[in-house]
């Protein structure tokens, strides 16, 4: 089976790498060339364009930062879409909305392509370890097919349902995290003015069963004042905004997650969107 990767930041960079150190015969193409360079120093090859890296795959998975950008890649009129071969499996990894998803599956089908859309939990260090977790929309024969490369990129395959709802879940996941990252950073600046100390603050609350379990890590970026990139402010914001606009078209309201939209928003204006969304507590302390 033939494998190209489209895509290749911090997730996805780690993901092909990971399917390269198992053997797979991995065909990459990012539009900047430098992890390109670093891939086929691994064994990888790599393709001068997105519509040059697909006709001979067998499955192509993308990891794309919006859908704007998944759909210029795939969906626009000469797209790679067009390019791929009857009957390949195109992957899409990317975090976008269901509605997006389930017109890039439409679009697919419409070409002849096998759609599924699977975004990850987890961050920089889950993709470099194989250990992201996957939310799966799709038809069990087709996650049949590719779960042996999934499970090389990471260490559980979570099957949500039909098309759309590994991005539906995806969603939630995201919106929840989002919320309790700016949760626990206003906790922590509260207990400072109260008098207690930062220090015992970032060492206590994490271990609270009321604190999300991913704070114990942002606890320490707090704690050093160093938000090296995991999973870009930038990048949170906008599944906030896919979000939102989903609960727009859903006509469902969703109050505490748009304000939550907001603070990033003002974070990534005031330039934080390339540090870890755990910047939302320099954010709001600096406020």
């Amino acid at each position: 089976m033939k494998i190209t990767f489209i895509g290749l930041g911090i997730m996805g960079s780690r993901m092909a790498g990971n399917l390269l150190k198992n053997g797979f015969d991995v065909t990459v193409w990012n539009r900047s060339p430098s992890p390109m360079e670093e891939l086929k120093a691994q064994g990888a090859k790599t393709a001068a364009s997105a519509n040059e890296a697909v006709p001979q795959a067998d499955v192509v998975f993308s990891m794309l930062s919006t859908p704007e950008v998944v759909e210029q890649v795939f969906l626009t009129e000469g797209g790679a879409l067009s390019h791929m071969k009857d009957n390949a499996i195109w992957v899409d990894c990317s975090t976008v909305n269901p509605s997006f998803s389930l017109r890039a599956a439409q679009a697919a089908a419409k070409a002849g392509i096998r759609f599924m859309d699977a975004p990850v939990a987890g961050t920089k260090p889950q993709a470099e370890n194989a250990e992201l977790v996957f939310f799966v929309g799709a038809e069990k024969s087709l996650l049949e097919e590719v779960q042996p490369y999934l499970n090389r990129m990471g260490n559980k395959v979570l099957h949500i349902g039909e098309t759309g709802k590994g991005a539906s879940f995806k969603m939630l996941v995201n919106i929840m995290l989002a919320q309790s990252m700016a949760i626990f950073s206003e906790a922590v600046l509260l207990g400072e003015k109260m008098g207690l100390s930062k220090a015992f603050l970032l060492n206590v609350i994490p271990n609270l069963a009321v604190a999300a379990p991913f704070t114990k890590a942002k606890a320490e970026m707090v704690r050093s004042d160093d938000y090296e990139v995991q999973f870009p402010l930038e990048l949170m914001y906008k599944d906030l905004h896919l979000a939102a606009l989903t609960a727009y078209e859903l006509k469902q309201p969703l109050y505490l997650a748009n304000v939550a939209k907001e603070l990033y928003a003002e974070a990534d204006k005031k330039g934080m969107g390339r540090l870890d969304f755990a910047a939302i507590f320099k954010y709001l302390e600096e406020r």
